[in-house]
């Protein structure tokens, strides 16, 4: 049992990571990764809303119609996401700002409705816990390493800290500002999920309409 709940931690954060595997969530990936500090709240609150919303929802999955589920999970979920959009505004409010509607659109985010859907309604609180701070954690890790570079390469800083003094400020490093644009998230995500793949080739997807093999005979 332990073995299986540490199996369910820590599957995501690589083998079966939501952003470079699943392919999910990308789109916050390219709003809020322009620095650390909005990646690790928009980390924070995502990860404490999808492990709040799969215990809930798995303690309450036999309760639930068929027929509603969806709403149910849905509303729970939104309504996990207005508590801690309220709770930065109260005590973050910079931030907040800053991620604008992106802590709302939690609400949206593949990773937290596919977690309730496809996991949390089948199995029980604890597993679903330990699913959803495992998929919150991977989301965060491929957040945080395209937040550092884009933040560095970009603006030579890191959480604001100064790490290459620029040319404007008497220094030597020339901000790449590409990488304050959105595209370059889809490049660093791209890069990243090339090499994982090099890295663990059973990560590759089979081909699915694999190339005609030359004909022969009397085909030709």
């Amino acid at each position: 049992m332990r073995h299986q709940s540490l199996h369910r931690l820590t599957e995501p954060i690589i083998d079966q990571n939501p952003i470079t595997r699943q392919i999910l969530g990308i789109c916050s990936a390219l709003a809020v990764t322009t620095s650390m500090a909005t990646a690790l709240t928009m980390s924070v609150a995502l990860t404490v809303v999808l492990t709040s919303s799969s215990i809930i929802i798995s303690m309450i999955r036999g309760h639930l119609p068929s027929s509603i589920r969806l709403v149910m999970q849905i509303t729970i979920i939104a309504s996990l996401v207005i508590v801690v959009d309220q709770l930065l505004k109260a005590y973050l409010f910079e931030l907040s700002q800053r991620l604008s509607i992106f802590v709302g659109l939690i609400v949206t985010n593949c990773v937290v409705l596919g977690r309730a859907e496809g996991f949390a309604m089948h199995h029980p609180p604890w597993q679903s816990f330990m699913d959803g701070l495992g998929n919150g954690l991977g989301y965060s890790l491929i957040l945080l390493m395209v937040a550092a570079i884009r933040e560095l390469a970009g603006t030579g800083e890191l959480f604001g800290y100064v790490i290459f003094r620029t040319t404007e400020a008497g220094g030597a490093f020339v901000p790449f500002e590409l990488m304050l644009l959105a595209p370059s998230a889809f490049f660093i995500i791209g890069g990243l999920i090339w090499l994982i793949r090099s890295i663990r080739p059973r990560q590759v997807d089979p081909v699915e309409f694999p190339l005609c093999p030359h004909s022969s005979g009397g085909n030709s």
